[in-house]
Parts: C-alpha cells; sequence; structure tokens
C-alpha cells in the first residue's frame, strides 16, 4: 500500500467545503450490505515524561489465535508508522511482562480475562491495560478492578506522564460498508462515521461514495473510478477536518489493493491543508498535533 501522502500533489482533486450538507435522500445503511469486519485497530499514543523526553506508545488490538494485543515503542517523532517490526505480541489474557526499548525499561500490566468487545478485537470495557516506562506511568487503558490491589497501589506511588492519543488505524475486510467512532479533539464529541461505497459494478456514471457522520451524509464522490483519489475538508465539533481518500487499488490492483481513508483534524487557524505543509521537524513537534483517524479496507472479491 502506498503512503497516502505521496497522493496528495498535483495529481489530487481539491475540494473545500465549509459546511456540513444537509441529510441526503440515499439511506444511512443499506439493507442488504452486510458491514465489514473489523480486523485490527493501532493506537499511536505520545507520553510525555517527566523528563521531558516524548515517546510514542503503539498499540495493536487483533486476533492472533484469539484476542491480543502488540506493543512497541519509539523515541523518533518523526516516523511514528515505522516502529511496529520491533513490537512484543501478547496472547495471554491476564500478566505481566518487562521489556527495553529506546534505552527505558518498560513493563506491562494487563488484564483481558473478563474483557467486552463489539464486533472488532479492541476491548470496550471489563479490562485494563498499563504502561510504565522508566518507572513512570506513561499509558493507562480501561479499569483497574478494585480486587487489582497490587496494581492499583503500584500505579498509585508512581508519577505520572501526560500522554495522549495521536492517531488510530483501522483494518477492514468484506463489503464496502465501514462503520467506526472517532473524537477529533478533547473536548469534542464521540461521533459514529459510516463509509460506503456502491454502485462500482454498474459502470462508471454509478459508483458512489457516502460519507455519514452522525448519521448526516457530509461527503459524496461520484464516478469513482475517474475520481479514485481526492480530498474535502468538513467541519467537526467548529474544527476544519480534511478528509483524504485513495482508491486507486480498487479499481487497479484488486488482487491485493486497499482503499483507504484518512481524516486528520487541524487547527482552525490554518486554512492549508495539512499535507501541503511545508515546516521542519522541530516547529512540527512544538505544534499541536492534530487527531488523525485511517482506515484500510480490503474489498472481498465478488
Amino acid at each position: 500500500m502506498r503512503n497516502i501522502a505521496t497522493c496528495y500533489s498535483e495529481h489530487a482533486i481539491k475540494v473545500s467545503d465549509s459546511y456540513c450538507s444537509g441529510p441526503s435522500k440515499e439511506s444511512f445503511l443499506s439493507p442488504n450490505l452486510i458491514p465489514s469486519t473489523q480486523d485490527a485497530v493501532t493506537c499511536t499514543y505520545r507520553a510525555k515524561l517527566s523528563t521531558r523526553r516524548n515517546l510514542l506508545i503503539k498499540l495493536t488490538w487483533c486476533n492472533f489465535t484469539g484476542k491480543g494485543f502488540a506493543i512497541s515503542v519509539s523515541d523518533d517523532p518523526s516516523s511514528p508508522f515505522k516502529f511496529y517490526s520491533g513490537s512484543r505480541q501478547f496472547r495471554k489474557p491476564k500478566g505481566t511482562k518487562n521489556l527495553e526499548s529506546c534505552g527505558s525499561k518498560i513493563e506491562v500490566h494487563w488484564d483481558l480475562s473478563n474483557a467486552k468487545y463489539e464486533s472488532g478485537p479492541e476491548p470496550i470495557d471489563g479490562f485494563y491495560l498499563i504502561v510504565l516506562i522508566d518507572s513512570e506511568l506513561s499509558l493507562q487503558l480501561g479499569e483497574i478492578d478494585e480486587e487489582e490491589l497490587k496494581v492499583k497501589n503500584l500505579v498509585s506511588a508512581l508519577p505520572v506522564a501526560k500522554f495522549s492519543l495521536l492517531s488510530r488505524t483501522e483494518h477492514f475486510s468484506g463489503t464496502n460498508q465501514y462503520s467506526t467512532k472517532a473524537q477529533f479533539c478533547d473536548t469534542g464529541m464521540n461521533h459514529e462515521i459510516v463509509i460506503k461505497c456502491v454502485g462500482e459494478e454498474k459502470g462508471l456514471n454509478n459508483s458512489l461514495l457516502s460519507v455519514f457522520i452522525d448519521r448526516k451524509n457530509v461527503i459524496q464522490v461520484k464516478r469513482l473510478q475517474w475520481n479514485f483519489r481526492g480530498n474535502q475538508t468538513i467541519f467537526v465539533d467548529g474544527l476544519p477536518v480534511d478528509l483524504m481518500w485513495d482508491l486507486h487499488d480498487w479499481f487497479f490492483n484488486p488482487a491485493s489493493g486497499y482503499g483507504v481513508f484518512m481524516f486528520r483534524a487541524r487547527s482552525g487557524l490554518d486554512s492549508r491543508l495539512w499535507l501541503e505543509e511545508k515546516i521542519n521537524l522541530e516547529q512540527k513537534e512544538q505544534e499541536r498535533v492534530g487527531f488523525s483517524l485511517l482506515v484500510c479496507a480490503c474489498k472481498s472479491p465478488d
């Protein structure tokens, strides 16, 4: 799969809307189309330690032989998506693991034995996962049960790093309907997102991409075999959110191709599409990075 950033230069279709369109006549969910299956979810968190050191924690929820996760830590803020090769996989429902990365000692504590799931591999309730870096609480997900006194007392006695979610990547397979949720800013709501691609089999004039946020149709793109790459800007919670899509491989490399959809929030003071920014890495680090959601969709053969 190509880097999505390489697809938006001279050849990108650039359309910027300053509003969300009203409800479409098209139905929100296709009654005859089974939603796709979520195969894996990868979340990248930034942890700022008390030493002012910034580390990236990449956590992937996926199906190995059963529900499990993989985790890796990087100290390179310029390439948060390139450190998966050093990840460690955890298949047991409960445990503690010590490892080293980037010159730091890392402890991982988790309990998924009573975890509750929806349709994907990411737990939504009844679990906890804790990451300690150099004896500092750097990531805490879920809730610790009152019976887990040892872990709870351990966490309460440690300094707490500032951690935040930078990006989320979801992998789907199956039909052309993808459903997920995302919160684009700290003070915003958790929004329901549905992406539908229909009509390719009926010819160039009938293929249609529709994106719904909270059941409102915000984007429609016709003739996808011509407009297989592009971007639009919508407003969510008062912030501009760039939506970029690349469906090239769906049409021209169907054997191994993914369709890619990216949502990227940016500051309202910045009127430029984020991919067009040309600033050095030090400036990027100083700026507040907007949340991004990447959906990678593998379409089943017809």
